[in-house]
C-alpha cells in the first residue's frame, strides 16, 4: 500500500504544496460548494502537481471529472497526451465515500505509472484529518 495523507483545502485559503507526493492518486472529497473559477484552479494545481488519477465523491463530483480533464488537456496545448502524464479520473455520486477509499486502494490504477502515493483532497470548511484517515484505513481493510 503507497501512503496516504490528508489536506483540507477551500477557497478560504491557498492550496498547499503537495508535487513531492507525485505521481499520486487524489480523492477529491466535496462537502461544501464552490465557485467555478476556484475548482478549475485545484483542477490545474493538481493535474502540475503530479495527479496521474482524480476520484471525485461529493457534492458536484460529476463536474470534477470534467475540469480535471481540461486542467490535463490544456498542460498539453490540447495535443497528444503521453501515456504517462495522461490523468485517468472518475467521479462516484452513488457510492458511499468507504466504497471509494475501498477502491482507490485496490482499483484506482495508472496504466503507465506506479503510484506512489493517495492524497484525501478534502474539501470543506472545517478539517476531518483523524477521521478520513481512519476511514481510508478502514476501507482497506474490508474484504
Amino acid at each position: 500500500m503507497s501512503a496516504v495523507e490528508y489536506f483540507r483545502i477551500g477557497e478560504d485559503a491557498p492550496v498547499p504544496d503537495i508535487a513531492s507526493y507525485a505521481p499520486f492518486r487524489a480523492v477529491v472529497v466535496l462537502e461544501m460548494p464552490c465557485s467555478t473559477d476556484w475548482q478549475n484552479l485545484v483542477s490545474e494545481w493538481l493535474v502540475e502537481s503530479g495527479c496521474l488519477y482524480m476520484m471525485a465523491w461529493g457534492e458536484g463530483c460529476s463536474s470534477w471529472d470534467d475540469s480535471v480533464d481540461w486542467a490535463n488537456l490544456e498542460q498539453f496545448s490540447y495535443g497528444d497526451i503521453p501515456g504517462e502524464k495522461f490523468v485517468m479520473t472518475t467521479w462516484h455520486e452513488h457510492q458511499s465515500l468507504d466504497e471509494v477509499f475501498w477502491c482507490a486502494g485496490f482499483c484506482a490504477r495508472h496504466p503507465d505509472v506506479e503510484l506512489s502515493s493517495t492524497l484525501i483532497i478534502h474539501v470543506s470548511p472545517t478539517a476531518r484529518r483523524s477521521e478520513m484517515l481512519a476511514r481510508f484505513e478502514a476501507a482497506q481493510n474490508k474484504g
